[in-house]
Parts: structure tokens; C-alpha cells; sequence
């Protein structure tokens, strides 16, 4: 049934703006077949023909892995998460008949396969099997797939559904507007923003109140959601008071969303003062839905604000957007347990591999190029809702942000990093690396949380130059930035291994800095532990929780692991004492 799919095919790849069956070719830069799979005299350093500039025996943009489509064919068995994938990449690619044969033979080995009964109903449109599709639909429903998966997309595969006259009988017995979110974002203590998308181009605005009956409110601006940012909009609310819960409706096209049981959040604690919070924080969320109430399990820790740190979703497709990349975030966005966590926290983002190309890879020093980079961005930026996203010149994703007085720098490890098999290597490049220190110089917090995508501890990923230990100048150059500018209370959080893990740095100037690491979320695949931490953790699913208490005379950040049951089962807390050079 794979036959030649498993690779791509240089300059016969169908790749569409929004998926748009039968579309002209291009040219895909994440092509190999055979000999066009380039792989230096290096050990470990894969990349396309075009990503070997004249002269130059390094590819500029590439891989530490080789750079094929093995994610859409070796691991769709072992992994829930690829299944869908490996379908709607057939469908979008021609080969209906294959997604078909491999849908059917998913479900007969589980009935209740929903992200099958989705492609599924998605291919049959494809071969004109309207009333096939529509039969498919309405049991993927009654099954529990939501209604929404049916109208957010891909827009273009689902076309035919949509324009049939019996789907728009449904679709009026069955109304939804609000397919997505909404997602808080970008809090303070005094404003707030929020992030939807809606079915059709539509009005939407946020209505706050300190009481459930809004007796009182406050409004953010209308705004119209728009097809060109794949129908979301974002909206801010101002004058909010400090350390407040807040209830709140989304008005969509002026009908009133939730105003049964109306959402909350609360505001950030009062900028520079003292203050006690939860922030939670993890990476390595592959879609699998029975780890999906992870996010219920988030939720119930009331964190003021949750970080994802990278491999938020897993696209694995350095290409220009296609399907596979709004499929793989619309499955996520419809779930109800993500809805519920989204819209009750502050929810900050940052991208790691496989949410930006493919494993273990690095997009190179260039802004345009290779020229699938920016597009790939604004779809991030479509779906998240960062404070931020790099420097207007030079844009990323990475950003700062403050809750009380804690701040947080969010790094983009993958943006501007260079070959790390050449000379000189930089993980950040210079314009994110002159922000970071320029940000840390002038930082007065009590806590500076650093968060990269990647492991600061060398052992963390042994055998790689993907971790910090594939640039160790750079890394030595920040750590000594800290000793020689006298920067205390900096801690390193990350991402990247599936698991949790705690670690302590030690520097021959300066404090001992302590490195906590989360990333499998809902992942099923696991890293096995290694030597050298404090604590690691991998049994079960789990997360990262920061707990500080910025009040007492020597100020404290507790890291706790918590489990997707909800258990916590490590917890290490580091005083600010600890973490000073004067001690």
C-alpha cells in the first residue's frame, strides 16, 4: 500500500496554499529519492541538494537525521499521531485510493478510530462520494469527533461537503460559528488578549466582568475574523485590575458564546511587587486522544499561565503550508479538553523541530531562505497568541514577557540556528542573542526564567549536537554574560526529551544554575533516563510546574512534576539565595 509515497519527490509534490487538490507543482525542498538524498562526508549531516550554497561543502539549512518522509511511513503503526497524517498527505497528494485502503483497514482493527472516519469522509469527497461522506460524517459524530473538525478543514478537501445542499440542512440544525478557542494570551495586570476562529468571516468581541451575572462589564474592540489569517482574529481588553478573576463571553456575528457558564481567567499580580503563582510548562505533545485530558489535568492546577516549549503538535513538513499542517492543528484545536485549558490561563508558545521542519534540524542564518521559512512561521502565528514573535527586521519566535516580579524570556532555537557541523555555530544568531543579553542586563525580577526548546545540560541528549552541547561556545558565552554582569536568579527551563527531569550546572564563575526539563505531554513515544540529574521521570505522561513565592525574605521557585493523573512525584525547591553570587 506505501509503494513509492513513503519519500518525496523533487518537483512533483503537490503543495498547496490551502491544499487545493489537483494544484500546480513545486518544487519541495524537503525532497529525497535516491541520490537526491545528499548526506555530507560528516557523520550525522543530511540536507536536500538546495540547501548546498556554491562553494560551500556544509548545507546551510538541514538535519542531524536524514531528511525523508520516515515519520509519514516507520512510525505510523507505533505512533497515533502520524495515522491522520499519513491519510490526509495521501489525499492531498492524489492518492485517494491509498487513504481510503488505509483508513478501512484502521477501522477494522478499531471501529472507534475517529481521526480514520475524518480522513475517511475527507477522501471519499474527493471521489465524489458525497453520500458515502456525508454517512461518514454523521457516525464520526455520533462517535464523538466534534462537529467542528467537520467545518474548520482543510477548507479546500472539505469544499464539496460544504457546498452540498443536504450538509447545509445539518449545519442549520446544527450551528456553530466558534470553531476554535477562545485561547487567553498575552495577559498583564491590567489587559488581557484572546484568540479565535470562527466558520465563516464574522464580528467577534470579548465581553469581561468581575461577576457572573455581568452586571458590570468591559468590551474589547469588534473585530472581523478574516479567510487571509485562516479565519482567527485576536482581541485585547484594557483596563483590568490587578490579581482579579474574570468572567467572560466571546459575542460571535452578536450572539452571546458560553453566556450559560461563562469563562474565566485571572489577571496577572501587580507588576514588580512580590507575589505567589503557578506557571506550567512542557513540551512533546503528539496527538493521541486518550492523553488528551492531560489538559484537564493542567487545568485543575490553576496555573496563572501554561508554556508550551516546542513539538507542540507535530507537522514534520518543511514546506510550504499545505493541509498536513492545518489538519495537524485543527485536530488539537477541537478537542474539548484543549479548549477548556486555553481559555482559562495565559498560554505562551515557542516552536522546536518538528513544529518548524524535521527532526534535529536547523532553518540556517537567513531570514528568507530557504523559502518555505517565513510562510511556516505565519501559520504559527495564525494559531498561537505570543506578546511577541522576534524582531521586526528579524522575525522568530521568541519574546519576554512578566507576572509579578518573575521574568520570562521564551527563545526560538531553530529560526536563525546554523549548522552546527560548521564553523561557528550560534543557536540563537546574533540579532535573538543581542535581545537576550540586552534583555537579562536590564532585567531588575527576582526570578529570570530562560526557556529553550533544547537541553542547556549537556548530558540531557548524549551523542547530538541538537542539544546546547552542539553549541557549547555560544552557551559559555551566555553563562559567562550572567557571571561578568552580576545576574542572579536566572533558571533554565526546557523541552525537546520525552520525559521530566531536574538538573544542576555548575559553573567555575558564578552560581550554580539548575535546569528543569519537561516534554512528553501527551506524547506516547518515551526517552529513556539518563545520568547525571537530580530527579527524572518517565513512567507516565507528565508536566513542569513552577511555584514561586517571591513574598518570604529569600524568595523561592518550587519545581514539581505532576503526572497526567494528576500525581505529583518530584518536587525540588530552589531558594533565591542559591542563585546569587553573593548567596
Amino acid at each position: 500500500m506505501l509503494g513509492n509515497s513513503g519519500l518525496f519527490r523533487t518537483g512533483s509534490v503537490l503543495v498547496f496554499k490551502r491544499c487545493v487538490l489537483g494544484a500546480a507543482l513545486a518544487i519541495c525542498l524537503f525532497a529525497l529519492l535516491g541520490s537526491q538524498c545528499r548526506k555530507s562526508e560528516i557523520s550525522g549531516e543530511f540536507a536536500p541538494p538546495e540547501a548546498y550554497l556554491e562553494g560551500s561543502k556544509h548545507p546551510y539549512f538541514g538535519s542531524e537525521n536524514p531528511w525523508d518522509r520516515r515519520f509519514f511511513t516507520e512510525h505510523i503503526r507505533q505512533e497515533y499521531k502520524r495515522r491522520g497524517q499519513r491519510q490526509i498527505l495521501d489525499i492531498m497528494e492524489g492518492r485517494v485510493e491509498d487513504a481510503i485502503r488505509y483508513c478501512r483497514q484502521l477501522l477494522a482493527e478499531d471501529p472507534n478510530d475517529l481521526e480514520s472516519r475524518f480522513n475517511l469522509c475527507v477522501a471519499q469527497l474527493q471521489l465524489g462520494q458525497l453520500d458515502s461522506a456525508l454517512a461518514t460524517m454523521r457516525l464520526a459524530i455520533q462517535r464523538g469527533l466534534p462537529f467542528e473538525r467537520f467545518l474548520a478543514g482543510p477548507r479546500d478537501l472539505l469544499r464539496p461537503l460544504h457546498e452540498s445542499a443536504e450538509f447545509q440542512r445539518y449545519y442549520a440544525s446544527h450551528p456553530v460559528e466558534l470553531l476554535h478557542g477562545p485561547m487567553v494570551g498575552c495577559v498583564t495586570d491590567t489587559s488581557a488578549c484572546f484568540w479565535v476562529r470562527t466558520f465563516h468571516e464574522v464580528p467577534v468581541q470579548i465581553v469581561l466582568s468581575r461577576s457572573k451575572d455581568f452586571g458590570s462589564s468591559l468590551a474589547s474592540q469588534v473585530v472581523r475574523t478574516k479567510a487571509e489569517s485562516d479565519y482567527t482574529a485576536k482581541l485585547r481588553v484594557t483596563g483590568l485590575e490587578p490579581d482579579q478573576l474574570y468572567y467572560y463571553h466571546v459575542v460571535v456575528d452578536d450572539k452571546a458564546v458560553f453566556r450559560t457558564e461563562p469563562l474565566s481567567f485571572r489577571t496577572y499580580p501587580r507588576r514588580g511587587e512580590p507575589a505567589t503563582f503557578v506557571v506550567g510548562f512542557g513540551g512533546g505533545a503528539g496527538y493521541a486522544p486518550w492523553n488528551e485530558r492531560m489538559w484537564d489535568t493542567i487545568r485543575a492546577y490553576r496555573p496563572l499561565a501554561f508554556l508550551f516549549m516546542g513539538d507542540n503538535v507535530y507537522i514534520n513538513m518543511p514546506d510550504f503550508p499545505n493541509a498536513l499542517h492545518y489538519y495537524t492543528y485543527y485536530r488539537r484545536q477541537s478537542r474539548p479538553e484543549f479548549r477548556r485549558l486555553v481559555s482559562s490561563c495565559s498560554i505562551y508558545a515557542i516552536w522546536d523541530d518538528h513544529d518548524a521542519a524535521t527532526d534535529d534540524c536547523w532553518l540556517g542564518p537567513y531570514k528568507d531562505k530557504p523559502p518555505w521559512k517565513l510562510p511556516l512561521l505565519e501559520v504559527f502565528k495564525q494559531n498561537w497568541i505570543n506578546p511577541g514573535y522576534g524582531d521586526p527586521d528579524w522575525p522568530g519566535c521568541w519574546f519576554s514577557f512578566s507576572i509579578a516580579d518573575v521574568d520570562f524570556f521564551m527563545l526560538d532555537g531553530r529560526m536563525y540556528r546554523t549548522n552546527p557541523f560548521d564553523k561557528n555555530p550560534t543557536m540563537l544568531g546574533p540579532v535573538q542573542k543581542a535581545w537576550l543579553k540586552d534583555k537579562l542586563a536590564g532585567s531588575k525580577a527576582t526570578f529570570k526564567v530562560v526557556a529553550s526548546p533544547v537541553e542547556w545540560s549537556f548530558g540531557a541528549k548524549p551523542g547530538t549536537r541538537d542539544s546546547w552541547s552542539g553549541f557549547p561556545d555560544e552557551r559559555q558565552e551566555l553563562f559567562n554574560f550572567l557571571a561578568e554582569h552580576g545576574i542572579d536568579g536566572v533558571v533554565l527551563i526546557s523541552a525537546d526529551r520525552h520525559r521530566s527531569e531536574a538538573w544542576r550546572i555548575e559553573r567555575k564563575h558564578g552560581y550554580p544554575l539548575y535546569e528543569f526539563e519537561s516534554s512528553r505531554l501527551t506524547n506516547e513515544h518515551v526517552h529513556e533516563l539518563v545520568p547525571g540529574t537530580l530527579f527524572g521521570y518517565n513512567e507516565k505522561q507528565s508536566f513542569g510546574l513552577l511555584k514561586f513565592d517571591t513574598t518570604v525574605p529569600d524568595p523561592t521557585v518550587t519545581f514539581e512534576i505532576v503526572n497526567i493523573d494528576g500525581e505529583v512525584v518530584y518536587s525540588l525547591t530552589v531558594r533565591r539565595s542559591q542563585i546569587s553570587a553573593r548567596g
